[in-house]
């Protein structure tokens, strides 16, 4: 902000998406990750991949998947370590456009994660037709799994299909030790939460 603080999306990305601006943050966001990885490749084992998040506004434009390849061969940051988020209703709402990205860049080497999995009306029917890699486990429902039985029973549901799709599930929100706790019991295969690491900027990161 102006008095530079870091801001966390929630306090910007309303925003952005309300003045158009959140494809322009999307395609600034992957030009530095790819940057950064291309400039520092003797740190990149200490990083298991890079997760970067992909708006809705960006798959509705037909240009997109064009410049992230123009990005990925101006900077030859290797494929292999980056995984593309996109949110559940982003994907349904341009299904099309979504699968061509894709399949585009996961020829390349590229993995994907369908991101918040269980806020939309028709998560299970659409779920099989996207060929992404993991599957995030809506945070609604797993801050909830220490203390409500229709929260716990549904993390449990999503985590059986999407290992039923032969998809790796991402449990969001897993901010203690209890809630990792439950979500290992059930089989979940990843967490993300404050119960496994509060953020910290890459460049004081030392990730085993």
């Amino acid at each position: 902000d102006e008095s530079g603080h870091v801001l966390p999306p929630s306090e910007f990305i309303l925003a952005a998406e309300t003045y158009q601006r959140m494809a322009a943050i999307d395609r600034w966001v992957i030009q530095r990750v790819l940057r950064w990885m291309a400039t520092n490749r003797d740190r990149l084992e200490d990083f298991g991949g890079f997760a970067i998040n992909v708006s809705g506004h960006s798959m509705n434009d037909e240009t997109f998947p064009d410049f992230v390849l123009q990005q990925f061969e101006r900077t030859e940051a290797p494929t292999s370590k980056v995984c593309f988020e996109i949110t559940e209703t982003a994907a349904i709402a341009s299904f099309s456009q979504a699968n061509r990205f894709i399949q585009a860049l996961k020829e390349l080497g590229c993995k994907f994660a369908l991101d918040d999995f269980g806020t939309g009306l028709s998560s299970f029917g659409y779920l099989k037709h996207f060929p992404v890699d993991f599957l995030k486990i809506d945070g609604s429902f797993v801050k909830g799994v220490l203390h409500d039985p229709i929260d716990r029973e549904m993390v449990r549901s999503i985590n059986e299909i999407g290992h039923l799709t032969g998809k790796q599930t991402i449990a969001e929100w897993a901010e203690n030790a209890e809630i990792i706790e439950i979500l290992r019991g059930l089989g979940v295969d990843y967490a993300q939460g404050y119960g496994v690491s509060q953020p910290q900027r890459v460049q004081r990161a030392a990730i085993a």
